[in-house]
């Protein structure tokens, strides 16, 4: 049975598969063209996801995926396809729902998530372009943030918790 036709009771375990989901949709999006919901419907089939076009159509919307000039095919908005304010709101959403920790060493920032939670988060601080970060490292749960200095890591750490609302 594929993977997106279980009904999953835990809320927690749905969000975790529509992160695994979503991450598969970008890792799509960076190897090849892919011009239609359909075609992407069949690509995430392939990889064990059962998708509607609806969900496919919010996962779109939600990672910010562009069409592209010429051949339409979907890929990641580039700094001048992302306003300030879109990606901030992305960050803000993206906190409230992956981060579960936040803690600072030194000019380092390392942000806790659940599994499989870390690419969509720091997809989200990376786009955001916050005058405290330089850049992110992120695994499966973990996002390694690196900071210009200790001060602005600590000012990002109450960023992202506030974001979070803790």
């Amino acid at each position: 049975m594929p993977v997106g036709e279980i009904m999953y009771p835990d809320r927690a375990l749905r969000k975790l598969m529509k992160a695994r989901r979503q991450a598969v949709i970008l890792e799509l999006v960076d190897r090849g063209t892919l011009d239609s919901q359909d075609r992407l419907r069949r690509r995430l089939h392939q990889r064990g996801f059962d998708a509607t076009q609806a969900t496919i159509s919010r996962d779109i919307k939600e990672l910010g995926l562009v069409k592209r000039a010429g051949d339409g095919a979907y890929q990641r908005p580039g700094v001048d396809t992302t306003s300030p304010e879109t990606a901030r709101t992305a960050l803000e959403r993206a906190a409230a729902e992956f981060l579960r920790r936040a803690e600072r060493v030194q000019q380092l920032v390392v942000v806790r998530t659940g599994v499989g939670q870390a690419q969509p988060l720091a997809i989200a601080i990376d786009r955001a372009q916050m005058s405290e970060a330089i850049g992110t490292i992120a695994g499966d749960d973990t996002i390694l943030v690196i900071a210009r200095d200790a001060r602005r890591a600590a000012a990002l750490v109450k960023r992202l918790k506030h974001y979070a609302g803790r």
